[in-house]
């Protein structure tokens, strides 16, 4: 039960620094660290166990139909990665604390950090695959808002922007990926499937499932061809840097290949394709960093040189292999992490990260080269450092491995890459801290308080301590590597000196080349920029432009702003869809027996019949339009009721009713005609194309609805009371066995809610600003608010919210529920605004309906949460019966909470479309201050001065 909580604790307690961003920089990061402390507690109560080999699972189901649950499961593999998340997580936020200047949101930072770090950790630690997409995505947005922090520099928002597009397109591929994997193996359970990897394997659909995955951890990972977002990601902050490049995003791909490596690990597809990407991420990405000139960019391509290592590793598909990646992640999180907080100490103290301005920094800064000293050479791979034990056994494996029957391919190009990386730590040891005492004029570098160098020490210990007792990092990589592998591993010891060696002689020979390349720089240098070289920057703004004049082009042949062309355009592909289904598939009508055409029914078409072509005739009226559109609603509803329906009846008749009155408003904003669309000819086309479109969807219902079939609602009636407590049917449907459905359509209902005051709101801020009336209005009455219909709605109100109360609380059983009750209050509310004037009305009524949606939504989605917490799958519900004092023995159902944030979202939504379109239209009734006569100025009429002055007397 405990394992969730790892992941909630960073993920939910996001929101405590951004609440406490007033305590400034210092309490912050405390607030952040604690979160992020006890997360880390909660893992260690866990690890005894796994290292044990005794793995922690949990599993809760949420949409077990779909396969979805909350399953988390810690064996080795997630121990370390999630060890790695927070303890890295831990010493960046202390390095933050120190780094952030006064003028940067503290808050912001911290929440957007632990909102990354559990989203890390879902990945990390979840069993169900679609369960670890969701947190994929997230990592993905949470990383383009720190990625993005400094908003105000256009390298950070392009930099965000690159790398959403690249990982958010690779989490695309992996999300298709992923459903084929479940389905292929019959189950979404990663543990499952790891079990079933010879079903996987057999799969005519390997390929392609195996195609999809590949891209997706090549994305997040920066694997060449996508390998240059990472290097532009670097316009971050260096605390971000630090945590996503080093220990965390850029390890979620090289966590999903070690996930699956027993199930994709022994194909020779794996081989083929992960490897040689792998070998030539490392090549290219360390031949790019000898060459750079900024100390970020050197360690970004180092990263992806780094990775690419780790990614040749696994892609060997042996199990010693399979235990040097294991070791390298270690090993690189510690001395990247460590070097890119040393380069932000750098920057921090000099002004500067370019190579070119700095030197001689050992003197000035002595602690601080120290530890970046020690880190570059573990880096580099030298002897008695942790990076040489690792290197070593990268070289060994490259020595054992054949490509395409050579097996020099990649014993050469390993040595290679590992001799460019002795090069470019090289090249930065020795500009950066050695020679000549440059630094930028003014600048006075020196070391940081103790508290920005101590998480660079925290990191830089192990380096050392591994290097020179490689025997101590053993038991974690067995237990780690174990996992990996999904079976026992051969003996194997971490140690420092294995003999005369190919690997040894390999690596000596790497040394000595980056040395010597160091000495030739100059003319290396001049010869690589006469070469002509790809830019993978430039192909993929090649291809954002492409796709956006693509995009550019459609919107211009549709988006012209003319209503008929978007109807038209819906219509022809409907009808086109429509006919390709009906010549190819079964499209007769079924033998079930029809109704006989009674007279009510017969009166209902007529009306709607003649409403439809009042409709068609005389569309250029909006008003009328509006009127007869009402008569359509009104004979649907008459339609339920006829059909013993009442339920569904009262709500199509409510909804008509608002939707009218609001539709009215906004007409008030509008010309009252609409000229004439098109020529005669074409509206002759349009009015085949429509009428072709009415006689295939009359056919089309003609045909299902005399079909045989089984329905579910026999299903429906016979559980609504005693699986959902309900008589109500409908009801039940709504809030309980489709509660799903109906959670997703209040939110969609909220979205449409602001975004139509978003549009609306943008038009009053033009209208106002333009300081001119938009419109004169068409009519206007003497008496704007007569006080007859001023005295009845208030004396209304009371009765209205009463009969709203009584709706919503009798809706389980009897006709009603939260949407008619919601509905019904909007009315309410809608005929005070009417008659008394929305400033009148918005001085009383002190509701917040932004606030509201979003309360409405969060109590629904609560509800459903709440049945977690007793074992039980998203919005389950229960219902049982209660004594109430003085009232007795009550029937009640938790979803009546459910029902609550409909009926809060509803009345919500009703008010901010009310309010909106009231505020637009009081702007649009203004005149320019000086355009303002004495004449234009209201004249009341008669009962209005008897309104006004009794109420001046009261």
């Amino acid at each position: 039960m405990y394992v969730p909580l790892v992941v909630l604790i960073p993920t939910l307690g996001a929101i405590a620094p951004a609440l406490a961003g007033r305590l400034g920089r210092a309490g912050c990061a405390a607030v952040a660290a604690a979160v992020s402390l006890s997360a880390l507690a909660v893992l260690l109560s866990l690890a005894p166990a796994v290292l044990r080999g005794e793995p922690v699972a949990l599993h809760l189901p949420w949409i077990p139909g779909l396969g979805l649950a909350f399953s988390f499961f810690v064996d080795g593999l997630g121990l370390f990665f999630a060890g790695l998340i927070l303890a890295m997580g831990l010493l960046v936020i202390v390095y933050a604390r120190y780094y952030l200047a006064p003028a940067d949101p503290p808050g912001r930072f911290f929440a957007s950090l632990l909102l990354f770090q559990g989203a890390m950790l879902g990945i990390v630690l979840s069993d169900n695959i679609i369960l670890m997409l969701v947190f994929w995505e997230l990592t993905s947005l949470s990383s383009f808002l720190l990625i993005g922090y400094w908003s105000h520099l256009a390298e950070s928002r392009q930099g965000a922007r690159m790398a959403l597009a690249i990982t958010g397109g690779g989490g695309l591929a992996l999300f298709a990926g992923a459903l084929l994997l479940g389905d292929i193996a019959g189950s979404y359970e990663l543990s499952t499937i790891i079990r079933r990897a010879e079903v996987v394997q057999a799969s005519p659909l390997f390929g392609p499932t195996l195609a999809l995955i590949l891209l997706g951890a090549f994305t997040k990972s920066a694997q060449f061809p996508f390998h240059f977002w990472l290097p532009h990601a670097m316009a971050a902050p260096t605390p971000v840097s630090a945590y996503l490049h080093s220990a965390t995003m850029v390890k979620a791909g090289i966590f999903l290949l070690a996930r699956l490596w027993p199930v994709f690990g022994a194909t020779e597809a794996w081989f083929l394709t992960v490897a040689p990407i792998g070998l030539a991420t490392m090549v290219i990405g360390a031949w790019i960093a000898i060459f750079k000139d900024d100390l970020k960019a050197v360690l970004a391509y180092s990263t992806v040189s780094h990775l690419g290592l780790i990614t040749m590793l696994l892609g060997l598909g042996t199990k010693m292999a399979a235990v040097a990646a294991v070791l390298h992640i270690l090993n690189h999180a510690l001395f990247k992490a460590a070097l890119f907080m040393s380069a932000g100490i750098v920057d921090h103290e000099t002004g500067t990260r370019s190579m070119a301005r700095l030197g001689g920094l050992r003197r000035a800064m002595p602690i601080t080269a120290a530890l970046a000293l020690t880190a570059t050479a573990a880096m580099a791979g030298v002897p008695l450092l942790n990076g040489f034990v690792s290197k070593e056994m990268m070289l060994e494996s490259a020595w054992h491995a054949t490509y395409a029957g050579q097996p020099w391919l990649f014993p050469l190009l390993a040595t290679a890459g590992a001799l460019f990386s002795v090069a470019y730590s090289a090249r930065l040891a020795a500009v950066v801290f050695f020679g000549k005492e440059t630094h930028p004029t003014g600048s006075h570098p020196h070391d940081p308080p103790a508290g920005m160098w101590a998480p660079v020490a925290v990191l830089v210990a192990p380096v050392i301590a591994i290097g020179l007792l490689p025997g101590l990092a053993q038991p974690l990589v067995e237990v780690v590597a174990a996992a990996v592998v999904g079976s026992a591993l051969p003996e194997f010891q971490l140690a420092l000196w294995h003999g005369l060696t190919p690997a040894l002689g390999m690596s000596l020979a790497a040394m000595a080349g980056g040395l010597a390349m160091l000495l030739v720089f100059a003319p290396i240098e001049r010869i690589r920029d006469a070469l002509p070289r790809p830019d993978a920057k430039a192909m993929y703004e090649a291809a954002v432009r492409g796709g956006a004049a693509a995009a550019h082009a459609v919107v211009r042949a549709l988006h012209t702003e003319d209503l008929t062309r978007y109807a038209l355009v819906i219509v022809l592909a409907t009808v086109g869809i429509g006919t390709f289904g009906f010549v190819t598939g079964s499209h007769a009508p079924g033998t079930r027996a029809t109704l006989e055409a009674s007279l009510p029914a017969v009166v209902g078409w007529g009306a709607l019949a003649v409403a439809c072509v009042i409709a068609v005739l005389r569309h250029q009226d909006r008003l009328l339009l509006l009127l007869v559109t009402a008569v359509v609603g009104l004979m649907v509803s008459l339609a339920f009721l006829h059909f013993s329906a009442p339920d569904l009846a009262l709500t199509q008749i409510s909804v008509e009713v608002v939707a009218t009155i609001l539709m009215l408003l906004a007409l008030n904003l509008l010309p009252k005609t609409s000229p004439r669309e098109t020529a005669r000819p074409l509206r002759f086309a349009q009015a085949a194309l429509a009428g072709a479109s009415g006689l295939g969807a009359g056919l089309l219902a003609f045909a299902v609805l005399t079909r045989d079939y089984l329905p579910i609602s026999g299903y429906h009636i016979a559980q609504a009371k005693p699986g959902g407590g309900g008589t109500n049917v409908v009801n039940v449907i709504l809030v309980d066995f489709r509660g799903y459905d109906t959670f997703g359509e209040i939110i969609v209902l909220g979205i449409a809610a602001l975004v139509i005051f978003a549009l609306l709101e943008l038009s009053a801020r033009a209208r106002q600003a333009a300081g001119r009336a938009a419109r004169a209005p068409a009519f206007r009455t003497g008496d704007a608010h007569p006080i007859m219909l001023v005295v009845t709605t208030r004396l209304l109100l009371p009765l209205a919210l009463t009969a709203g109360v009584y709706i919503f609380l009798r809706g389980h059983n009897l006709p009603g529920g939260g949407f008619i009750a919601g509905i019904m209050v909007g009315i309410a509310f809608i005929m005070q605004y009417i008659a008394s004037g929305y400033s009148w009305a918005d001085e009383r009524f002190r509701f917040d309906p932004q606030r509201m949606i979003g309360a409405g939504v969060l109590l629904a989605g609560l509800t459903g949460i709440g049945s977690w917490a007793f074992g039980y799958p998203f919005l389950t519900s229960t219902h049982g019966h209660i004594d109430i004092p003085l009232i007795g023995d009550v029937e009640l159902a938790s979803v009546i909470l459910f029902d609550l944030g409909v009926f809060l979202v509803v009345v919500g939504t009703v008010l901010l479309a009310l309010a909106t379109i009231a505020a637009v239209e009081s702007i649009g009734d203004q005149k320019p201050a000086d355009a303002r006569t004495p004449a234009d100025e209201p004249k009341p009429s008669p009962a209005s001065r008897v309104r006004i002055e009794q109420e001046e007397h009261v």
